[in-house]
């Protein structure tokens, strides 16, 4: 397990991009954590360690976002919005986790059934001061 505390937003991404280096096809990524504690930065620290050139924000009104051009495709996923885990299947859930791109889940553990058992586990959580995150990932 591994920690690592960042102090701003740029940080953050920063941390998101040099874990990317580890990523290979079929990697799912699983961010849990309160609103605001730098899912979507980490996230954006990913696609920019990939090579994703194109803007990446939450998906917040899609399930998923493609973003294709980086060194592997990037799926990433919002699941705050879901009403039911069903609706991943309407979206072809199991061709993007078993594919040969990077899933990011947003909010995974509202999908904890549905989630592979080989992936990250990143944990984002608010410091002590108002810009400071605590990253917390383990590999399963």
């Amino acid at each position: 397990m591994k920690h690592i505390v960042t102090h701003n937003e740029e940080e953050t991404i920063q941390a998101g991009e040099e874990f990317s280096r580890q990523l290979t096809a079929g990697s799912v990524v699983a961010l849990v954590g309160d609103l605001g504690s730098g899912k979507t930065r980490f996230a954006k620290g990913i696609s920019r360690g990939l090579g994703v050139k194109e803007n990446v924000t939450s998906p917040t009104f899609t399930i998923v976002n493609e973003h294709p051009g980086g060194r592997l495709p990037l799926y990433h996923f919002d699941c705050y919005r879901l009403r039911t885990i069903a609706e991943l299947d309407e979206i072809g859930y199991d061709e993007y986790i078993f594919g040969s791109g990077v899933c990011v889940l947003e909010w995974a553990d509202m999908i904890e059934p549905k989630l592979p058992k080989q992936r990250f586990d990143i944990r984002c959580a608010l410091g002590a001061d108002e810009n400071e995150r605590i990253i917390t990932i383990e590999q399963r």
